[in-house]
């Protein structure tokens, strides 16, 4: 059955900003009756919240970015960061299900031959094909450049080996971008990688899930292939030894994503203190009263607000289509550093409350430092910000 939002979201829209206002208004109405009054429950039980991904698929989330003219809603970055916010100010989680997904569609839509895009595009909108990144490995992480995972050559096919870690969507994706050496000789090493979309089939395994301190519901697998083979055809833009520049341009849209889930966190937490320091009273007063607390609160909405404004920044320049790997990068920094600091100052603020899992507060808490490890760890960034600094700044 069609929902009546869904309908909403897909009628005519007077001009940009009307659309978004809509699409947000949306958003809120599925967080509040489809996502709020279940998340404790999923969250403990690291459940796979199979009701809420149809609900999803409805509302066009595995199509955010994905153009109209292959089936998705055709958002741009800055939007779709607002969205992205807003869920995981409620629950995370479920901006990981769909946002490794996008990566994988983006490296498709900025990277793919026209056929592969009209082939695979509209079925990732739909979400009848679902799943995301698979680039690291038990030994590799933040250097790509020394994955083990093989891809050869044998006729019309290539036959992979290897193992992949930490794969979100792991265990209910079916489909994932997949980064191989297709040239283990290559030198620099970079010029023998390749990127090719690996649906499951004979030889591809998800062997187990991994748990996890926090994230919970959305599964982190690990992948292991043993002479799987996959057709030629699969192999993104057809040309070999372009797949490291292929999953590094997806990752700015993963950065911003990673940012807008930090501001969402760091919304969240701030939200739940002001609420807890209005309520709990000490010597007769509000602790919201107290110099103390407010020194904290002050602390936190600043974090918040300069957060969004760096996202904001950010999807812009993306949108725009320039270089922003400088710009995701401050904004994921800064935004996930928001996350970890406001979540540790939430929990002080509600005591012993905050360390109980009936309250929200500990799974902030513990939702939080994956942020500031995802899409490349805070170090990393820091580098990635300094060196650009320098290159747009030449002595």
């Amino acid at each position: 059955m069609t929902r009546p939002d869904t309908d909403t979201m897909n009628a005519p829209f007077p001009d940009a900003a009307a659309l978004e206002a809509t699409l947000l208004d949306t958003v809120d109405k599925f967080l509040d009756r489809d996502v709020r009054p279940h998340v404790l429950a999923l969250e403990h039980s690291d459940t796979w919240p199979a009701e809420i991904v149809e609900r999803m698929k409805e509302l066009g989330l595995f199509g955010a970015i994905i153009p109209e003219e292959y089936g998705g809603l055709g958002l741009g970055a800055s939007t779709y960061a607002r969205i992205v916010e807003r869920i995981s100010a409620v629950w995370m989680s479920l901006s990981g299900i769909f946002n490794s997904h996008l990566i994988m569609a983006a490296a498709v839509l900025r990277f793919g031959t026209e056929d592969q895009k009209r082939t695979w595009l509209p079925r990732f909108a739909s979400g009848e094909i679902r799943g995301g990144l698979a680039l690291t490995e038990p030994n590799c992480g933040t250097d790509l450049q020394a994955i083990r995972t093989t891809a050869r050559r044998d006729g019309d096919d290539y036959v992979v080996n290897g193992t992949k870690i930490w794969i979100s969507n792991g265990i209910h994706g079916s489909c994932f971008a997949l980064l191989v050496k297709t040239d283990s000789e290559a030198s620099p090493r970079h010029r023998g990688m390749s990127l090719f979309l690996a649906e499951k089939g004979p030889g591809f395994t998800a062997s187990r899930k991994l748990e996890k301190l926090g994230y919970k519901g959305i599964d982190s697998a690990e992948l292991v292939f043993e002479n799987y083979r996959i057709p030629a055809d699969r192999l993104i833009g057809l040309e070999e030894g372009r797949g490291l520049s292929h999953a590094l341009g997806g990752l700015e849209l993963g950065r911003i994503n990673v940012a807008a889930r930090g501001v969402g966190i760091a919304r969240a937490a701030l939200e739940d203190a002001v609420r807890y320091a209005q309520q709990r009273e000490t010597f007769g007063q509000p602790i919201a009263q107290h110099q103390a607390i407010q020194i904290k609160l002050a602390d936190m909405v600043t974090r918040v607000e300069a957060a969004r404004l760096l996202v904001e920044q950010a999807a812009r320049a993306y949108d725009a289509g320039e270089r922003c790997d400088m710009e995701a990068g401050m904004a994921k920094l800064f935004a996930s550093e928001a996350a970890v600091e406001n979540s540790m100052e939430a929990m002080r603020i509600h005591g012993a409350y905050g360390y109980s899992k009936e309250m929200h507060v500990e799974r902030y808490y513990r939702d939080a430092p994956l942020l500031a490890i995802g899409e490349g760890t805070n170090e990393l960034q820091r580098i990635i910000i300094a060196r650009q600094l320098l290159e747009r700044n030449p002595a």
